[in-house]
């Protein structure tokens, strides 16, 4: 009767979620190990050895939910398809600020045309569009970090 009055986010997502973190933070094995088998993971005996719960956490959770997945995902799934672009629309991308598209070098108004083609030709030109960027501290930076 409980679980009824649950939402069915909660029921079906959240406390599976819940119940996972509870018995790695209390070290159930017995719970933990049922858990594991079955989902199907497999998870290192270096993680589940691990002094700190979390290490063993994330080693479940980053096979069961991967982030990079769900994320490409929903980028597929919501996202519209470049296709369906207008050309005001390329226009205003490939501009920054409040450069006009015609005051871009012919080099670059050219590729309007395969922007809006999204063509897989080996001959097509790659284009990158960087959307939106974050500072980062150069200490946090992988290459910068002491070994």
């Amino acid at each position: 009767q409980s679980k009824g009055k649950k939402p069915l986010f909660v029921q079906l997502v959240l406390d599976n979620i819940w119940s996972l973190y509870e018995a790695v933070m209390k070290r159930d094995k017995e719970k933990i190990d049922k858990i594991v088998t079955s989902l199907g993971l497999r998870i290192g005996a270096r993680e589940s050895r691990h002094a700190d719960p979390k290490v063993h956490l994330n080693a479940i959770c980053s096979q069961w939910l991967p982030i990079s997945d769900a994320v490409l995902s929903m980028v597929c799934n919501k996202i519209p398809s470049p296709l369906d672009i207008t050309a005001e629309r390329v226009e205003k991308l490939m501009c920054v600020g409040a450069r006009t598209f015609d005051s871009l070098p012919p080099e670059t108004r050219e590729l309007k045309s395969a922007f809006m083609k999204c063509s897989s030709e080996g001959t097509a030109p790659v284009i990158v569009f960087v959307s939106k960027m974050f500072p980062v501290d150069a200490k946090a930076l992988p290459q910068n970090k002491p070994r």
